[in-house]
């Protein structure tokens, strides 16, 4: 089991980012959530497969079409046995 905090730059709010993510997360069994912060970010935790955070990251990377992702930290989180993925 792998899980990871991603911040996620660029023109990535109020472009369906966090229901695109949740549709990506929901197809490939991963858990979690996704928020808008402040800044203008948006910040998506997940846990699932390492195969499947690796397909989940491919994801967030490319974005929704009317997106514009400008880069994503992520770091490693502990993983807390979440059910499902909610968009917050």
């Amino acid at each position: 089991m792998a899980a990871y905090r991603y911040l996620v730059q660029g023109r990535v709010q109020g472009v369906g980012y966090r229901y695109f993510a949740l549709r990506e997360a929901e197809a490939l069994g991963v858990s979690g959530f996704a928020r808008n912060l402040p800044d203008g970010t948006v910040e998506v935790v997940g846990e699932g497969q390492e195969e499947a955070m690796a397909r989940f990251e491919e994801k967030l990377r490319a974005g929704p079409a009317f997106s514009q992702v400008e880069g994503i930290e992520r770091a490693s989180v502990t993983p807390r046995g979440a059910e499902g993925f909610h968009v917050r």
